[in-house]
C-alpha cells in the first residue's frame, strides 16, 4: 500500500500535532521539548505524530498491520501528467493473468 498525501497547510498541520502533544499529560518535559521540536521544524514528523497507521486498518476485515514505516520528501504533485500513471507493479501483465 503507498499513499500519497498532498499538504496544503502545513501550518495547520503542525498546529495540530502541537495541540495534541499538549493533551499528554503523561510526557516527561523533556520528551515533550523534543517532539514538539521535531514536528515544529518537520511537517512530515507533524503528520507522522497525528496519523496512526494502526488506527487507519484496524477495521478492515482480513487486514493486520505487520509494519509501518514513514518516509517523505517534497515533489512537485501534477495528477495529469503521464509520469504519475499507475506503478509497473500496478498492471497485472499479459503473461501474469494467462493471456
Amino acid at each position: 500500500m503507498e499513499l500519497v498525501l498532498e499538504v496544503e497547510d502545513a501550518d495547520a498541520v503542525t498546529k495540530s500535532a502541537l495541540r495534541r502533544i499538549a493533551g499528554e499529560a503523561e510526557m516527561p518535559p523533556a520528551e515533550r521539548a523534543h517532539v514538539e521540536s521535531t514536528v515544529t521544524e518537520d511537517t512530515a514528523e507533524a503528520l507522522a505524530y497525528l496519523v496512526d497507521p494502526f488506527d487507519l486498518v484496524s477495521q478492515v476485515p482480513g487486514v493486520e498491520l505487520q509494519q509501518a514505516s514513514w518516509s517523505s520528501e517534497r515533489i512537485e504533485y501534477d495528477p495529469d501528467s503521464p509520469d504519475w500513471d499507475l506503478d509497473e507493479d500496478d498492471v497485472e501483465d499479459e503473461d501474469d493473468n494467462g493471456g
